[in-house]
Formats: C-alpha cells, structure tokens, sequence
C-alpha cells in the first residue's frame, strides 16, 4: 500500500511519461496483461489510456489491472490510469520512495 507521500512523488514522476498503451473496446485481454506486466518489470511505472469506447470507465479498468498485475493504481485522471510494481529484477535503478 502506498503512503499519500509515495503516491505524489509517482504522480509528479508520471506527469512527464507518454502513455505506453491504450485500453479500448476489447478491454483487458491475455496479451495486454502481458505487454503490461513486462512493461512494469521493465519501467515501475506506466501510464495506460482508456479510450471512450471501452466498456469499463477508467477507475473500473485501473482497480482491475492493479488485481490482476498484483500493481498499485497511483491515480486516475479522466482516461489516464498510472500504475506502479516494484520490479524484481537484480541490478536495475529502482524509484525511489
């Protein structure tokens, strides 16, 4: 669980990340929890968009990639999801909190 001081230092370090991925119509499919699930090992912190065509609001779809990534949803703005997981990978800069 993230501390209210945790959550706002990864809003401001997100506020300057491109969105990596959009989250449409097909909603949450096999390979997007895949491409997701790499992407936080690789990064700690992604940025996702949620398309006015998809079938879930933004926060529905957040609280169901943090589930199912074992991740932490840092916020949700209108079609904006920002998600973080410490990587477990071995000589890697980890963010610091």
């Amino acid at each position: 669980m993230l501390t209210s001081k945790q959550r706002s230092k990864l809003k401001g370090l997100a506020s300057t990340m491109p969105v990596i991925t959009q989250v449409g119509k097909g909603g949450i499919t096999d390979n997007l929890l895949k491409t997701l699930s790499e992407a936080l090992e690789a990064r700690e912190l992604i940025k996702i968009n949620v398309l006015d065509n998809a079938e879930e609001d933004a926060g529905m779809i957040a609280d169901n990639l943090a589930q199912l990534l074992e991740a932490e949803v840092v916020i949700v703005i209108g079609k904006k999801v920002v998600l973080y997981r410490y990587s477990s990978r071995d000589h890697f800069a980890h963010i610091e909190l």
